[in-house]
């Protein structure tokens, strides 16, 4: 093409006004300024350079008016389609971290495995090491402690020659005349020594037999002192049988010797031997020094009680003849002492020792000693002696007891379950079959509770509703209410109901009666047949109850049994004029 027909297509450049010139101009010179001031090169996109062409693209539309609702809707999809490559851009960045972290999880795995693998290797060095190391120690102790043996074995007592006398100066340890004084000195000092030790020392296996030979004098002493009094006992008989017999020689002899001693007591002459004369012609002679041993005892214990030892006072009294300090009267001596800062309670002590002897006597200790010391226990949170004195001593267990252990239970419930092991034995050992079968149902011993009252059979109905009343179980009232072991249920299901509803326990009547109403209309049926205990009013009754609960289905089923029963009639509460014993008389 030549230049001619260039020239001929060529379109002249617009002519542009002086303000438009300016305009330009002036956002060259803005492109260029904020260029060179931010350091934007033209390779890229960079945000920088986006943002000063966007003020400049900002600066035209408001400059251009004509064209500013074209303009604006331009920049508006270059902004939107900007935004969404850079959304794009940050979102594959995330993903090539991410893609990064899993491509590097199998090298980390094969890491740890390897650094898993070097730490057990070098703890079992250690191990190894530590015991070798250990051995070692053991094999120095062992060699230490046989060099010691064999040390003071065969070690003598002489000092270290080299080393200075101790007391003497370097001139005086070679001079000969220190040395002899110093060696006349040791000998004065050795025969003193030696005269010490035999005038003020005895040998131990002296000293033992001494101890031998006093133990067989006081033994001697002991028979020598029952004899001679046996023997005082024996002359004082022959002197009241020889006086006796000389007053009964004397006399006419118209009676017996054995009634005229019988007569001679009453006699005023006999009168204030007449105790010493009755224990003297007894077969026993031990008796005439009970009242002397009785003194003896009270005196001491008094005195153990005023000197403050009463743990030898408390033992004193358990372990006192014929039970004479084994009494309220004594129990009370020791709540009379009170606590005593940093000690054991005087009054526990008394007891820990009371029950601890009650095995070597005949008779266990009594019921109010029992309840006393029960309480005693559980005010000092001892629960450990009160369950061994129950356990394993000889008491004489009450009512009152059980129910004292029963209340500390509901006071500490971590150790409730143990409180009522305890209640359990001593209601049991007292025949409280009432108690013992609550006493299980609160352990949750629910089967047992249905063997023992299968056991006893004197339970009546209104026993067992107490029962669950007292203990509110739905597996207790189950079993109560239906066949055990083939025989029939010990309470009416229904008046189980009519009982929980009465006595504010409806949720638990309504758990019951949500079970029943999943059993669909035979167990239902199940139920109203074979429950002889409640009536058909009662029934009917129920039935208003499942009503009154939302159980619509379950009291339509409980009505329409009791309608389809032989014999029965719905009566309306309108109709009081109906006999309900009609049938009977004709």
């Amino acid at each position: 093409m030549s230049v001619q027909e260039i020239n001929k297509h060529a379109v002249l450049p617009p002519i542009i006004c002086r303000g438009d010139k300016e305009f330009l101009e002036s956002m060259q010179r803005y492109i260029m300024t904020e260029t060179e001031r931010l350091g934007c090169s033209e390779e890229g996109p960079a945000d920088e350079y986006y943002i000063i062409y966007r003020n400049v693209f900002d600066k035209v539309i408001e400059y251009v008016t004509t064209y500013k609702s074209v303009l604006t809707s331009i920049k508006k999809e270059y902004d939107d389609f900007i935004e969404t490559i850079k959304k794009d851009q940050r979102t594959a960045f995330c993903l090539h971290g991410k893609l990064k972290v899993f491509a590097a999880e199998p090298t980390a795995l094969v890491y740890h495995r390897k650094r898993t693998i070097q730490l057990k290797t070098k703890m079992k060095t250690i191990e190894n090491n530590s015991s070798k190391i250990q051995s070692q120690i053991d094999q120095m102790k062992h060699l230490r402690a046989e060099y010691d043996t064999k040390e003071v074995k065969y070690c003598t007592s002489s000092k270290d020659p080299s080393k200075p006398i101790p007391g003497m100066t370097l001139q005086e340890s070679v001079s000969l005349d220190a040395l002899t004084k110093y060696m006349k000195h040791l000998e004065n000092k050795y025969a003193e020594i030696k005269q010490t030790m035999s005038t003020k020392y005895v040998p131990a296996q002296r000293k033992t037999d001494l101890d031998e030979a006093m133990v067989a004098l006081l033994k001697r002493r002991d028979i020598a002192e029952n004899q001679n009094k046996e023997l005082q006992l024996c002359h004082q008989r022959l002197q009241i049988i020889s006086h006796a017999l000389t007053s009964w020689v004397k006399s006419d002899r118209s009676s017996s010797f054995q009634d005229f001693v019988e007569h001679i007591q009453k006699t005023k002459d006999l009168h204030d031997d007449q105790g010493i004369v009755e224990e003297l012609l007894e077969d026993d002679p031990s008796k005439a020094k009970e009242a002397e041993i009785t003194l003896y005892y009270i005196e001491r214990f008094n005195e153990l009680i005023s000197l403050g030892e009463y743990e030898k006072a408390a033992c004193f009294a358990a372990n006192s003849p014929r039970r004479i300090l084994r009494n309220i009267g004594t129990m009370n001596k020791f709540k009379g002492v009170g606590k005593i800062r940093g000690k054991p309670l005087p009054l526990l002590l008394f007891f820990e020792a009371l029950f601890i002897t009650s095995r070597a006597f005949r008779h266990p200790v009594d019921a109010d000693l029992t309840l006393e010391g029960i309480k005693c226990g559980l005010s000092e949170k001892r629960l450990d002696l009160v369950i061994n004195w129950v356990t394993q001593e000889r008491l004489t267990f009450s009512e009152e007891a059980g129910d004292v252990i029963c209340n500390y239970g509901e006071q500490d419930t971590y150790n409730k379950s143990k409180c009522l092991a305890l209640a359990q034995i001593i209601y049991s050992e007292c025949g409280l079959h009432k108690k013992t079968l609550l006493c299980l149902c609160k352990q949750g011993q629910i089967h047992e509770a249905m063997e023992y009252l299968q056991q006893f059979r004197d339970f009546t109905s209104d026993d067992l509703l107490q029962l669950i009343t007292l203990c509110p179980q739905i597996e207790l009232i189950q079993c109560l209410t239906k066949e055990w072991n083939g025989k029939l249920p010990s309470l009416s299901f229904g008046l189980a109901i009519l009982h929980l509803f009465s006595v504010d326990l409806k949720k638990v009547g309504i758990k019951l009666l949500q079970e029943i109403n999943k059993g669909g209309k035979d167990a239902i049926e199940y139920l109203v047949v074979n429950d002889s205990f409640c009536s058909l009013e009662k029934w009917q009754e129920m039935a208003g109850i499942c009503l009154q609960n939302g159980f619509e289905r379950l009291s339509n089923d409980i009505m329409s049994i009791l309608r389809s029963q032989a014999g029965v009639t719905e009566i309306s509460e309108e109709d009081d004029t109906v006999n309900l014993m009609e049938h009977v008389f004709w």
